[in-house]
């Protein structure tokens, strides 16, 4: 899906350079949004990662309050338990508890335990402390005075599973580690692509912006992870945009925080050389069939505040030429063939006028 993508944008920004470098001037047409417009939308950019979701047409829900508590660490399928009983009377069937905890402990299977002279016993879903009681009340409805003891032999891991740009594969949880723990343990670097990083959960996406917990430490986005959970860190070029047009070096920009500002793209870019046309510096922002086109000046780009002249994913930066340049381009192709001299001074006697 990454790969169709960027083909589908590099193809789109192909198509908006030869169109505009042919015309050699900036699109007039319809769709076209002035620096108010650019400024409104910027401060949306500025809010983060699912506000620039929203302004793609990618709306998503808020993070449910649960997914910010902590929870008890229960008892599953495949867990082992080990269990002891004291009484001063049974040593037989002390004994034989103590034997089989010994030797094979009591598997969980099907949520069940299966307990001598008494039968299956459910135990998913418990604490330890909660099985505990619920054993010595089943033992002690045949038993008076019986004391429960409940431990792990073994379990079965729960763990969340990382792919992309770490240093660790998988990571145990326990009811309290939370996703700022689990990204410092697995060493996420600092060029990794934020805005595309994502944590599945029962298939389906958590609205969790991990540039602002990471570089903002917005603890709003804190979740605590649970058994199953996938969490991916996406390379820095999963998210791009382009400058090009007039510029010293037409580029594609990573964005690993899913933004940057016009000025520092233009920057990037090595700057705008004499041949462009400062006044027209466009913004090309949505898909091909329907694009939103912002005009802006160089003024906005020089007095505007950073934060105020936001770019996005996606986003394609256009500095016209101004018009003398296509003329200039024009001559610069007819001297391999003709000398300046000849082509200049021809031209000029046609008009009658005098050459020296």
């Amino acid at each position: 899906m990454n790969f169709r993508r960027e083909f589908f944008f590099f193809i789109f920004a192909s198509f908006c350079l030869v169109f505009l470098s042919s015309c050699g001037s900036p699109y007039m047409g319809k769709n076209i949004y002035g620096a108010e417009e650019f400024v409104l939308d910027s401060y949306k950019i500025r809010e983060g990662k699912f506000s620039i979701l929203e302004l793609e047409g990618k709306p998503v829900e808020e993070i449910p309050e649960e997914f910010l508590a902590e929870y008890e660490d229960t008892i599953h399928d495949g867990d082992i338990l080990v269990i002891s009983l004291y009484h001063p009377n049974r040593k037989d069937l002390t004994g034989t508890v103590q034997e089989i905890s010994a030797q094979v402990g009591f598997p969980v299977l099907e949520g069940k335990i299966q307990l001598p002279d008494l039968g299956s016993v459910c135990v998913k879903g418990l604490t330890l402390s909660r099985a505990k009681d619920k054993i010595q009340k089943v033992y002690q409805k045949e038993i008076d005075d019986v004391e429960v003891f409940v431990g792990y032999k073994e379990r079965k891991i729960r763990k969340v599973e990382l792919a992309g740009l770490v240093a660790t594969p998988c990571i145990p949880v326990d009811g309290k580690i939370r996703l700022f723990d689990i990204l410092s343990i697995a060493r996420v670097p600092p060029e990794a692509n934020l805005f595309k990083s994502y944590i599945i959960r029962d298939g389906t996406p958590i609205a969790v912006d991990l540039f602002k917990l990471l570089k903002k430490g917005d603890m709003t986005q804190n979740i605590v992870m649970r058994g199953g959970d996938k969490v991916y860190i996406a390379e820095p070029h999963a998210a791009t945009l382009m400058v090009m047009g007039e510029v010293n070096a037409q580029r594609v920009l990573p964005l690993p925080a899913g933004f940057v500002s016009l000025r520092e793209a233009l920057a990037a870019a090595n700057g705008i050389p004499y041949t462009g046309d400062k006044s027209y510096i466009q913004i090309i922002r949505g898909n091909i069939l329907k694009p939103k086109i912002y005009t802006l000046s160089w003024e906005h780009v020089i007095h505007l505040p950073n934060d105020s002249l936001l770019l996005m994913p996606g986003d394609i930066v256009y500095v016209a030429s101004k018009p003398i340049t296509e003329w200039n381009r024009f001559i610069s192709q007819l001297l391999p063939s003709f000398t300046t001299v000849d082509v200049v001074g021809n031209s000029c006697r046609g008009l009658g006028a005098f050459v020296p």
